[in-house]
């Protein structure tokens, strides 16, 4: 986030270039450091450096990363041959560059070659699978191209999948709310809500999550571990966040133990020699068996 002396600064800067009193770099580097888009400046500005060869030279390496900024901010205006033409040149100095591959993959996309974007992200990802900035790309192009439909159940489930692998819980959630209200019947879409709404925390959120644990637990006979789990940890998350509280506002600790009697006897059955484990678990969640 941009502090007000930052932007003041970045204000009297801009000012100042536009004025013709010079800093047209400096300007540049204050756009790239705060992170904030000025693309028409950006692209006016460097253009004036890039088409100078005595001020280019006078860069050194940074040339190249004043050619990645114009191209970007070209895309953003929609002026692709400049883009092109940027793209092209960091491709001839970098040709096995990850970030010129993103930079060509942005262009298709400015384009609306959707197809050979995708294609472009792909190629990234299998070398970098967890790349973030690949998968938001990704989840902008489906949005760009209007491919997600009510009815279609797993590009709901993937776009949630892919919002909870870049941690932006909030957009996860509304994914699996749809999927929850399109196929109610499915214990992972409860289960997977759930997760996000306790990662999200805060007393409602919590309280929320608890209830899809439990709606979990029941369509699935009792025989969910994670969602068990999940009881015992919301329930202490609850006690955290209403501490200090009327006792009104306190949760009955029935569920919870329901919850645990039915932990201990899974493990019993299924893992005896990791009992001892859970019962340590539960005791650090401050629940007896």
């Amino acid at each position: 986030m941009v502090s007000k002396t930052e932007e003041t600064q970045l204000s009297n800067l801009e000012s100042q270039v536009d004025n013709g009193g010079g800093g047209a770099w400096e300007y540049l580097c204050l756009v790239r450091k705060l992170k904030v888009r000025r693309s028409e400046k950006v692209l006016k500005h460097g253009l004036s450096i890039l088409n100078d060869p005595k001020k280019r030279s006078s860069l050194g390496p940074d040339e190249w990363t004043l050619y990645d900024q114009v191209a970007v901010a070209a895309m953003d205006c929609q002026c692709l041959d400049v883009a092109k033409d940027c793209i092209k040149i960091l491709h001839k100095k970098f040709p096995e560059s990850k970030r010129v591959g993103r930079l060509e993959a942005l262009l298709f996309e400015a384009k609306g070659s959707w197809e050979e974007a995708e294609k472009a992200y792909s190629s990234l990802l299998e070398d970098n699978p967890l790349d973030q900035a690949i998968h938001k790309r990704r989840v902008a192009m489906a949005k760009a191209q209007g491919n997600i439909f009510m009815a279609d159940h797993d590009a709901w489930r993937e776009l949630a999948e892919i919002y909870a692998s870049l941690q932006m819980y909030k957009q996860a959630a509304f994914c699996y709310e749809e999927l929850i209200l399109s196929q109610p019947m499915v214990p992972h879409y409860h289960l997977a809500y759930a997760d996000v709404l306790y990662t999200l925390g805060g007393l409602e959120n919590v309280q929320t999550a608890k209830k899809y644990y439990a709606s979990t637990i029941e369509l699935t006979g009792g025989k969910n571990t994670r969602a068990l789990f999940g009881i015992c940890l919301c329930y202490a998350a609850i006690g955290q966040l209403t501490k200090g509280r009327n006792k009104d506002d306190k949760e009955s600790p029935e569920l919870q133990s329901l919850a645990a009697t039915a932990l201990e006897r899974d493990y019993k059955q299924r893992a005896p020699d990791k009992l001892s484990l859970l019962t340590t678990a539960l005791k650090s969640l401050k629940v007896s068996l």
